[in-house]
């Protein structure tokens, strides 16, 4: 069965493409990922069974250079999703100007169900598995759902152990010591903390007391949350695994992620804080002007669109809205800042990691922070200035920005032989 978000992103490219100039078999082109792998993944369990997982590494595009993209671990990962993935990353790096093309991973398990001994033997196995199309030339991952520098590390390790040569420029998102770039930990969350402020801005609204809802506290959420509240807006609502709080006056986001640091799980259950209890879907119909989904793709549907009484969307997950409520919300003119462009800073700070590694040389997270705030706005500012030039949504010119990009990149270089 086609993966919702595939099945969007493609509907997506077809709308922004449909008002662009482009060849019909190089659109189709753009629109089949360039490589698929599968790979079975045997892993010695700490009970001394064996159970084989699967796994998948997509490279949707590498015109415009190596793909680039995280690897998942989750219990629903297919190969249509790591393929969605794949395409929205071939675009997210083209319309925040960085030289990669999209690439995306996952294995299907339940990392809560595993321990410490049976994650590190299933990554580097799955490493191995997909060692022949990975490498900082060809594809570079990164963590993604249910992954961290961790993982990263166990692979930098079983790659270089074959290479016979350290390589720390083979992934990112990567602990300090190991070539990690500062600033990496909360470019998400700064990534998109830039772009609603840049839309506030055009809007000519201060930001000071915009009330702010965020789904899904985990590093995006939580970190999006403490950035747009030390700029003086109100987080009124936040939610994760275990639930929501709700408090219209603003949470205290520095308790909120104190208890987060301490909680056996490490989730908002047990805050004894004043607020309201809320579930996940409650908190994506509260009266905020800006609503933050930072959770799973596919929150925003028809079947609660007409409820959400946000003014402003900046999607921090992958795919929250659907191609069904996207336009019911651009026909309300609420503005959504798309995922590619809202939740690009993440993979433009692993290009910046990326570029520290191969020269050698690690900057400050002050001159970090500095580099991708000149990236995002950059690619606000492209972006916003198409939509009001075509009079289409941010959304739709966002893709029309990175379609154009990949689609010249492809032109350009020639379809080989």
């Amino acid at each position: 069965m086609e993966n919702p978000l595939l099945a969007t992103a493609l509907k997506q490219i077809d709308e922004a493409a449909g008002k662009l100039n482009l060849d019909p078999g190089y659109l189709e082109l753009l629109k089949t990922p360039e490589r698929e792998l599968v790979v079975a993944i045997p892993v010695k369990m700490d009970d001394g069974s064996l159970k084989v997982f699967h796994g998948y590494r997509v490279q949707h595009s590498t015109a415009r250079g190596p793909a680039k993209g995280g690897i998942r671990y989750h219990q629903d990962v297919c190969l249509d999703e790591v393929r969605g993935l794949a395409t929205l990353m071939s675009l997210k790096c083209a319309v925040v100007g960085i030289p990669y093309g999209g690439g995306k991973g996952g294995v299907v398990c339940d990392p809560t169900k595993m321990s410490l001994g049976e994650l590190e033997r299933m990554t580097r196995r799955f490493t191995v598995g997909i060692m022949p199309i990975i490498g900082s030339k060809k594809d570079i991952p990164a963590p993604d759902v249910n992954t961290n520098a961790q993982i990263m590390s166990w692979m930098i390790d079983t790659l270089s152990m074959f290479k016979g040569e350290t390589s720390l420029d083979i992934v990112t998102g990567k602990p300090l010591g190991l070539g990690g770039s500062l600033g990496r930990h909360d470019s998400t969350s700064r990534g998109l903390m830039f772009t609603v402020l840049d839309l506030l801005e055009k809007l000519g609204k201060d930001p000071k007391g915009v009330t702010v809802a965020v789904q899904g506290y985990g590093n995006v959420g939580s970190n999006a949350a403490i950035l747009l509240h030390e700029k003086g807006m109100k987080i009124v609502a936040v939610s994760d695994v275990s639930g929501g709080l709700y408090n219209p006056n603003g949470l205290d986001v520095n308790a909120l992620n104190e208890h987060i640091k301490n909680a056996p799980h490490h989730t908002l259950e047990g805050y004894k804080g004043e607020a309201q209890k809320i579930s996940n879907a409650e908190l994506l119909l509260l009266p905020v002007e800006v609503l933050c989904p930072c959770a799973l793709e596919n929150q925003i549907t028809k079947e609660n669109v007409d409820q959400v009484k946000a003014k402003i969307i900046a999607e921090g997950a992958n795919g929250p809205t659907s191609y069904e409520a996207d336009h019911i919300l651009r026909d309300r003119g609420v503005y959504v800042i798309p995922d590619i462009l809202a939740n690009s800073g993440g993979v433009a700070v692993s290009y910046l990691e990326w570029v520290q590694n191969l020269q050698f040389y690690y900057w400050s997270e002050e001159e970090v922070n500095t580099k991708l705030k000149r990236l995002m706005d950059e690619a606000f500012e492209a972006v916003w200035n198409l939509s009001k030039e075509k009079n289409v949504s941010l959304r739709t010119a966002s893709f029309m920005v990175a379609i154009q990009r990949v689609y010249n990149a492809v032109k350009q270089r020639g379809i080989f032989p």
